[in-house]
């Protein structure tokens, strides 16, 4: 395994809200993602997922109330949850779920 610079690999990325695999522990993704003030549209996961904010800040709708999660915090959205990505969220994400690609667009 190599050391991996975050802020390099969210720079690299193609787009806001586009995400690359960092790594895997067992059959769980690590992966990073940049955000931007745009929202995402309401989506439910078969498995939990961790989203742990690196900088800058994460608005969710997680099941009709609002979720602001700051640098250095995380959240668990539990599987079959309906969340969605609030507009003003910025800065850089971590995801950790089970079943992930190797790189999504």
């Amino acid at each position: 395994m190599r050391v991996v610079t975050v802020s390099e690999a969210a720079a690299a990325l193609p787009r806001a809200w586009s995400s690359a695999v960092l790594g895997r522990v067992g059959t769980a993704a690590v992966k990073v993602l940049r955000m931007d003030a745009l929202p995402v549209e309401e989506e439910r996961h078969d498995e939990a997922e961790v989203l742990l904010v690196l900088d800058g800040r994460l608005e969710l709708s997680v099941t009709g109330a609002a979720v602001s999660v700051g640098p250095g915090e995380m959240y668990v959205v539990g599987a079959g949850v309906a969340h969605a990505v609030r507009p003003g969220s910025r800065g850089t994400l971590i995801i950790v779920e089970r079943g992930s690609r190797t790189a999504e667009a």
